[in-house]
């Protein structure tokens, strides 16, 4: 039986890098798609193809799923503030998160007929859902999505399942919580709150908060990340047409997740901690940064036999590790 053809595209980004490592694993041929030089996994098991492309520009996304039976989105927007926020009429986010997909769906719409449907796995996002309100997201909510970057997902979810809907494609969604983490292997920065707020206490810096840390986040773990779609890759069938909520077991206050980064760093430095401590929020500060966000994932989880495998703990140690051993690389 031939194996699949995995096309990752992003394969160079945070997660993309991570699900690559991931699948490099497994018995599978593998077509990784990024702007720039893409590092092959040492050791890997996997048939590993790596195709150099510009997927902004007409052409290129489609050559660069020829032949794909697997397409996994992970392509994320890179804004000159070097942060996931959209500004409200950002035209070259748009291109990114929304016109990509419909790239995606046009190339393989224009696919000969007959044969099996190709399969499409979308990185989302549970802020599409919108203001919780106090309540816990499992997946069955109406998406009330708040800032642009959560709206463009939503605009690009939507146009992948109409393309399921119309039998052109096998398209799921997997939305995610706040990922977080550096471990062995990472080739790509982690841009999120905790890996910045470990570059700061790695700094000597205070560890700063918009609020008194009882606000709560759901934190997953690059590599559990990267399984979740590493298992969506192989077994998409029974998961198409819909959106699959994917997280940690529970939440947890952020005031306690950076005292604990404090603490880690302290060990690997030989110093104090350094203060957590809450600041005034700045201006672009949105009403999200203050709510909590606590999902349950256990349809995704019941359907998969997924599950997050690294405890917290163990996953900010890996992260602290990692950042400061980049740290001291670049210092030498």
């Amino acid at each position: 039986m031939t194996r699949p053809l995995i096309t990752v595209l992003g394969a160079t980004g945070f997660i993309g890098s991570a699900v690559l490592r991931e699948l490099a694993g497994r018995d599978v041929r593998i077509r990784a798609v990024a702007r720039r030089p893409v590092p092959v996994p040492a050791g890997a098991r996997a048939e590993i193809e790596v195709r150099t492309a510009d997927l902004t520009r007409p052409g290129e996304t489609a050559a660069a799923l020829d032949g794909a039976d697997v397409v996994l989105h992970t392509v994320l927007y890179s804004a000159a503030t070097s942060t996931w926020r959209v500004e409200e009429g950002d035209t070259e986010a748009e291109r990114v998160n929304v016109g990509l997909v419909r790239d995606i769906v046009a190339a393989l719409a224009a696919r000969a007929p007959g044969g099996p449907l190709p399969r499409v796995v979308l990185a989302g996002t549970v802020g599409q859902a919108g203001p919780t309100g106090g309540r816990i997201l499992d997946g069955t909510e109406e998406d009330r999505p708040h800032g642009e970057y959560d709206r463009q997902k939503q605009a690009a979810e939507r146009t992948l399942l109409a393309a399921h809907e119309r039998g052109l494609l096998l398209g799921t969604s997997l939305r995610l919580p706040t990922v977080f983490g550096s471990g062995p292997g990472s080739t790509a920065h982690d841009r999120g709150v905790v890996s910045a707020m470990t570059r700061r206490a790695l700094a000597g810096e205070p560890i700063t908060m918009w609020h008194d840390g009882t606000v709560r986040r759901n934190l997953l773990y690059v590599a559990d990340t990267a399984r979740a779609f590493a298992d969506a890759a192989l077994d998409t069938e029974p998961l198409a047409g819909r959106h699959w909520l994917v997280g940690a077991d529970r939440a947890q206050p952020l005031g306690d997740v950076f005292r604990t980064v404090a603490d880690l760093v302290a060990e690997r430095t030989g110093k104090p901690p350094v203060p957590v401590v809450s600041v005034e929020p700045p201006a672009h500060a949105d009403p999200g940064d203050f709510a909590d966000i606590e999902i349950d994932a256990s349809a995704f989880r019941t359907a998969t036999g997924w599950t997050a495998r690294t405890p917290l703990d163990e996953a900010l140690r890996s992260t602290v590790a990692h950042l400061a051993d980049e740290r001291e690389r670049a210092a030498s």
